[in-house]
């Protein structure tokens, strides 16, 4: 056992967690660190787009859902696949209906909503480079947005704290989820 891992709560073995939000939120950052705390992978699903998904975000131009929907099934794939191992997945996730495509193919997946105002995080996709998603579609994903319900497996995890005051967070969630309403 790592050290690091030492100092987190037992969480369930084999977990299959999708960190999710708007871009900026810190799902690749965040989502990494909670897979080396639970010793499993982490997959980003930034990088299951196809290529067209990506070169329309990379143009400024969001994505519909007939562009999410084969994306999706790629995302409930990897996932099921590492039910074996347990998963952390950084994926969007914004509308129900998406998680609920993800929840068809693993009917057991946690979804931690990572969640800051859209100021906040604004400030945060300034400040990044090398990212594909621009800043000026942030407010296309704070609209298309549908907050986590509280019949739905999962937790939403504050962003405005230090990187590991906001892991800490999400993995005590995990190890004691709580509803989410």
């Amino acid at each position: 056992m790592t050290e690091r891992a030492a100092e987190f709560p037992p969480v369930p073995v084999r977990p299959l967690v999708v960190v999710m939000g708007v871009s900026g939120s810190g799902k690749t950052t965040i989502g990494s660190l909670i897979a080396e705390a639970l010793r499993v992978p982490f997959t980003d699903a930034d990088a299951l787009h196809p290529r067209s998904n990506v070169v329309k975000m990379a143009e400024g131009t969001p994505l519909n859902d007939e562009d999410r929907w084969p994306w999706l099934a790629v995302v409930g794939s990897e996932m099921a696949a590492a039910s074996d191992t347990g998963i952390v997945m950084a994926c969007s996730a914004l509308k129900r209906r998406y998680r609920d495509a993800i929840r068809a193919a693993v009917p057991g997946a946690l979804f931690l909503h990572l969640h800051a105002e859209q100021e906040v995080l604004a400030a945060r996709m300034e400040g990044r480079s090398g990212h594909f998603m621009p800043p000026s579609l942030l407010a296309s994903q704070f609209a298309a947005l549908e907050m986590l319900e509280p019949d739905e497996n999962g937790a939403i995890v504050s962003v405005r704290g230090s990187v590991e005051e906001i892991v800490r967070a999400a993995v005590a969630q995990l190890a004691a989820p709580a509803p989410v309403g």
